[in-house]
Parts: structure tokens; sequence; C-alpha cells
């Protein structure tokens, strides 16, 4: 036996059994406290998401010589229906009065040449229905943006018709740190509770359940210590995001991987009448597909590596140690956990030995023979009904998110920013910032008034070298009037001798994050699927089914975003999908789609070498069928989990991975791939001996020998 086969085996032995058991007990001390460290490390601001090379970057850095690093403007805005009165002057004067006692303006931020300052206010409306005070806000002292964001909102609460909201980026910033705090312990609780219930009904014990729940469960937090390690010691850049998607990527992965070992394990029951032997043997079939199947996620996900967007490598890398770590579990703790409880642990539907598993005469079997009857009809019909399911692909925006559009509920710095359209320009709310060198900087002013879109110009200030200029856009922030304004400005003050200026401010962040997105899409996306292409060709020895594969799961993905599309235009009215979307769907869908595949298609293989491609098939899917819808049910459900946060991007996110893989479980895994590999037949496995003509005869014959009567 070689080394990787005794090594995948040691769960099933007598007294490794045991160790494996101590060695995650211990696992789980440990990691347990560093695992809930996790959230105080999550990095959510811009520059946590931007690329060192974007010109936002640049400006975020440069205006860390003229305000601390953690400042960001917060705008109050006060607003009365039939018109502001001097009571409501009064107030927000005294509201400003408490604001700076209290310490919670930025002072180095207020500090402005000849003694003005760059905070002001209460500035009045042109309708006289709002007032407006401009406050640069700096987390400190331990206490973070969103708690200094709470407390100017409790200083300013409106009262007697007088409405009040703090916006702006501190606010906008604020509302979303909300959003994503605790977003990891909600989705893995959902997933938990979603999990159980669907392993539940598949396995119809009490007791069952238990094993991969517990082995997922430890998967996560051995994930989350890891992660925090390398956040902490290594510059791992951690984010609501990423460390939300991570739970409910290890939840659901981990439990596919522990439904194909279980499977097999209940069947080799039946074939082994000691239960070391028959997990050994499980193991050493399944390993292959499992090891193949964590391999390519993975390496998919560390694709995202090449990305521009820090929160893309950042993501690749999280998710990455997170199959690692479930492929850990599920390999050695898992099966360790079920040869500890034997045969008794599947009570009351007990695998008996010598009792047949009546796989041969369940659903699987009658579906397997109805593909097998006219493969070509039915191939040709599911990929036809795909290819329609893309046309809703024409509704899909993916230009990116509005402001409002992000939360699926009106958080304050929305409702604020609203206040703020009606009643002041549009942008007022959120300044564009231009930074250039002092000795070149005299034209900077002419040329930012001079661009088109631009509705205001701030004075200058000027800090060791450098000159800062603020301006007000004429369009709504978030628009794409505004995000052709930044180009348009950044073209102008370019031209400037001498200032090397730079555009920053959240519209310019914005728009380098979509830029940056769309790079990362066009360059991620070929890279990931060359990659699982070559796993392919080496996992099945052939050319010809992997690239039969690819073109399923490519076809599986753009059905997925068809419908997404559709739902997102014409159901849930959302205002559209971040530029990102596309190749965090694809990420996932491919990488995690892939698994089913291979899961199928090595069995398929394992089977073809005694029966012949076309029995061999029809058996493949028949004894992998359960495990594999099972597999994609448990994975969709996970995913699905995403629907119960306030944010849109990942909404959207968790539908489309979820429809899309119950497609390619139900439909591409399921029908299509076995009608394909039915009707080419042996040649799917070209170059590869399978494809021999001799081969594949002799193994259906040997099949029809087994198979005949005995006389």
């Amino acid at each position: 036996m070689s080394v990787l086969k005794r090594l995948a085996t040691m769960p099933a032995g007598r007294r490794t059994k045991w160790v494996l058991l101590v060695v995650w007990i211990a696992i789980a001390v440990v990691a347990g406290p560093l695992a809930a460290k996790l959230n105080g490390i999550e990095k959510n601001d811009a520059a946590a998401y931007l690329p060192s090379s974007a010109q936002s970057t640049r400006a975020l850095d440069l205006q860390k010589k003229f305000q601390a690093e953690d400042t960001l403007l917060a705008i109050v805005i006060y607003q009365r229906s039939d018109g502001v009165t001097p009571a409501d002057v009064a107030r927000a004067k005294a509201n400003l009065a408490t604001i700076l006692q209290q310490g919670y303006i930025d002072r180095s931020a207020a500090a402005a040449p000849g003694g003005n300052r760059a905070f002001y206010g209460p500035i009045p409306s042109r309708d006289h229905k709002a007032l407006e005070l401009i406050v640069p806000v700096k987390a400190a002292n331990g206490l973070p943006l969103d708690k200094y964001v709470d407390k100017l909102r409790s200083i300013t609460r409106g009262s007697g018709g007088l409405q009040v909201h703090v916006a702006g980026p501190a606010g906008s910033q604020a509302d979303s740190l909300k959003a994503f705090l605790g977003i990891d312990t909600t989705l893995l609780l959902f997933a938990g509770i979603v999990v159980i219930v669907i392993l539940l009904i598949v396995y119809r014990s009490p007791v069952l359940w238990l094993v991969p729940v517990i082995s997922a469960a430890l998967s996560v937090v051995l994930a989350q210590a890891v992660n925090y390690l390398l956040a902490k010691n290594a510059g791992l850049t951690v984010n609501g995001q990423s460390a939300g998607i991570l739970s409910v990527l290890v939840f659901g992965a981990g439990t596919d991987y522990a439904l194909l070992v279980v499977s097999r394990y209940r069947e080799e029951l039946h074939n082994h009448e000691d239960k070391h032997e028959a997990m050994a043997f499980a193991l050493r079939r399944t390993s292959p597909a499992v090891v193949a199947s964590a391999g390519t996620v993975i390496i998919s996900l560390l694709c995202l590596l090449v990305s521009e967007l820090n929160s893309n490598r950042g993501l690749g890398v999280v998710c990455a140690v997170g199959i690692a770590c479930a492929f850990l579990a599920m390999s050695t703790f898992l099966p360790a956990l079920l040869v500890i409880g034997g045969r008794r642990i599947f009570w009351p539907l007990v695998p008996r030995y010598g009792v047949p598993s009546h796989q041969d005469t369940g659903v699987w079997s009658r579906v397997g023979r109805t593909v097998g009857s006219r493969p070509r009809v039915i191939w040709v019909g599911t990929a036809l009904a795909l290819g329609v399911l893309c046309i809703g692909l024409a509704s899909l925006d993916t230009g990116g998110l509005s402001n409002a559009g992000q939360f699926r509920s009106t958080p304050d710095s929305v409702a604020g920013a609203r206040v703020i359209d009606a009643h002041y320009p549009a942008g007022g709310g959120n300044p564009i910032v231009v930074i250039g060198r002092t000795a070149g900087a005299a034209g900077l002013p002419a040329a930012i008034r001079s661009t088109d879109g631009v509705a205001a110009v701030s004075p200058s200030r000027q800090v060791r070298g450098y000159t800062e200029i603020q301006a007000t856009l004429s369009g709504a922030p978030d628009s794409q009037s505004a995000f052709d304004t930044i180009r348009r400005l950044r073209a102008a003050v370019g031209k400037v001798p001498g200032a090397d200026a730079v555009v920053g401010g959240t519209t310019a962040i914005n728009l380098d994050v979509e830029d940056s997105a769309r790079h990362d899409r066009d360059l991620v996306i070929p890279i990931v699927l060359g990659v699982v292409f070559v796993v392919l060709c080496l996992l099945l020895r052939a050319v010809v089914a992997p690239l039969l594969l690819m073109a399923t799961v490519v076809l599986s993905f753009a059905s997925a975003l068809g419908i997404a599309g559709f739902f997102f235009a014409h159901v849930f009215h959302f205002d559209g999908a971040d530029a990102g979307f596309p190749l965090f769907v694809f990420i996932f869908l491919v990488a995690l789609g892939i698994d089913y595949n291979i899961f199928l298609m090595t069995r398929v293989r394992e089977e073809t070498l005694t029966r012949g491609t076309r029995r061999g098939t029809i058996r493949g899917l028949t004894v992998t069928g359960g495990v594999i819808t099972s597999a994609g049910v448990v994975l969709a459900a996970t995913f699905s989990v995403l629907a119960v946060l306030p944010l849109v991007q990942l909404i959207e996110v968790g539908f489309a991975v979820a429809v899309g893989v119950l497609l390619d479980t139900f439909v591409v895994r399921s029908v299509l791939v076995p009608a394909l590999a039915i009707d080419i037949g042996r040649l799917i496995w070209w170059p590869s001996h399978l494809s021999r003509a001799d081969v594949d005869a002799k193994a259906e014959r040997a099949t029809d020998v087994e198979a005949a009567p005995v006389r």
C-alpha cells in the first residue's frame, strides 16, 4: 500500500481513530479562543479593498498629511418640512458646541489656513427647509467609527417635527460596519440550522446528523483561527464579507465531503463485516475524489491572488484556508467518529453485512436507465433549455449598486443622503478631494472649475509641500455621470505641470473599485478555467471528458447568471449588481460545482473499468446520484442563508450561487453529463486506454458474464 493510501486510511485504524479524536479535541481547545478574535481584526475601510496603484488609494495616503488616518466627513442634516425656525438654528449651533466640547471632531482636519475651519455650519438650504453641519469625525481611543457616529446621532437626535440624520462618508461607512457586524456568527447559526434539518431528512437518523455537523463546525472554528493568525502575523486582509462567506463556504463544502464519505462507508458496510475494513475501503475509494475536489477549489480560490482588489486577494486566501480545514476535518475527524460509532450510528436504518443496499432499485437507478435509453435526445434538449435560461443575462446590470441600493432597508445615512439631495447640490454630501504638489498647484483650481460636472470648488489648504482642494459634483455621487466626471477631472488635473495631482473621495473610491473588479473578472475567470481543466485531465487521465465537463460548467454558470439577472431586475427590483458579482459567482459555482463533476466522473471511471462506458456511466449515476443531490441541496441551502443579511451584494451572491448549485446538481450533473458520456461512448476517455474499443468491449462482456443466470 502506498504512503498516501496508508495516510488516507489512518482514521480506520483500531488505535489511530482514538489518537485522531484526542488530537482534534486539542485543536478545538486551542483554536476556539483564536477564532473568537477574528471579528476584532477585520478591515472594512476603503483602503482594505483598493489596490495600491489606484489614484484614490494614493489620495487616501496623502490625506493623512492633512488629517488623522481614521478621519471621515460626517454631515448632520436637519430638516423641517414647513421650514426651519430660529430655534432649529440655535439647536444646531448648540449641537455643534457639544460635539466640539466632547471631542468628536478631528481638530487636525478642522484647522485651515487663516484660522478657518474645515467643519462649518449650520448651513441653510436655499429653500430654508434644511440645515447642515459638516463634521470631520475621528475614530480614536479604541472607539470604532460606528460608535462615534452613534454618539453624533445621540447628540443631534431630532424632536418636535425636526428630522435629523447623520450622513456623508462617515455615516455611510458606520452603517456598513453595522451591517457586517457579527455576520459570520449569524450565518453560521442559520447555516447550522438549515444543514441539520436537511441531514435529518436525508439520513432519517436521530444520531447520524451529529457527526457531519460537529465536524463542519470544528472546520469553521479551525479556519477562523488560522485566518486570525494569518491576519495578525502575515498581513492577510480579512473583512466582513470574507469572514461571512468563510462560515457559509466551510460549512457547506465540509458537509458535502462528509456526505460523500458517509455514503461510501454505508455502502461498504454492506460488503464488509468489519467496520474498520469497511471504512478503510471507503476512504481508499473516496480519497482521490475528495483530494482532487478540495485541491481544485483551493487552487481556484488562490487564483484570486492575481486580482488588483485587496478584498479579492484576501477573500481567496481566507476561503482557501477554510476549504483546507474542511478537507482536513472530513478526512480525519469525521471518519474516526464514524468508526468509533460503528453501525449503531446509522440507527434505525442500520446497514447489515451481506444485505443488499437497494441502490440498484432506487430512484437513481430509474433515472440512469432513462438517461441511457435516449441519451442524445436528453442531452440536446437539456442543453437547449439551459441556453434559453441564458436569455436573462440581458437583464443583468453589473454597473454597480448605488449607496441606497447596497442596503435592503433604509439606514440613517441613506435617509440623510436623500434629504441632502433634495435641498443641496447633489454631490454636497461626498466632496471630491484633489491633492497635488504645492510647487505646481497654482493651476489646479482653474483645471477643476473648468471640468464639466463640477458644481463648486472650496478654498485650498497647504501642508508640508502638498495642496488639497475639495470640490462638489453637480450630479449624485454614486451615479454614472459622477464617475464620468471623475475621469474627466483626473484627465484635467493630470495635465497641470508639476502638480502630480490625484483625485480621491468616495466617488473616486467607488469608481476605482468597479474598474478593478472588472479587471479581476476578465483576468481571473480564464485562469480558473485553465486550472480546473488541467486538474480534471490529471484526475480522469483524459482530454475529451474534461473538455465536455468544462463546457457544461460554463453553460451552467451562464444559465445561473441568466436566472439571477431576471429575478434581480423583474422580481426583487434591485438597483443592479456589483461589478465583482460575476467573478464571485463564477469562483463559487465553478470551484464548488466541479466537486460534483469529480464525485460523479471518478466513480463513472471506476465502474467503467469493469463494466464498460455505457453501463459504468449508468452505474456511476445510480450510486452517486443520491449523495450528489443531497450535497447540492446542502450547499445551496447554506449559501441561501446569505439572504438573512441586510446587504444586497451578499444577498445577490447567495441567490445566484444557490440557484446555480441546484441547477448544476439536478440538471447538469444528473442528466446532461451522463447523457453526453453515454452518447459519446468510450471516446470520452480519449486518449487513455479506456477509449480503446477492445478494452471497453472486454469490460462489457465481463459484466454480461456476471449478470448471466446460472444454468
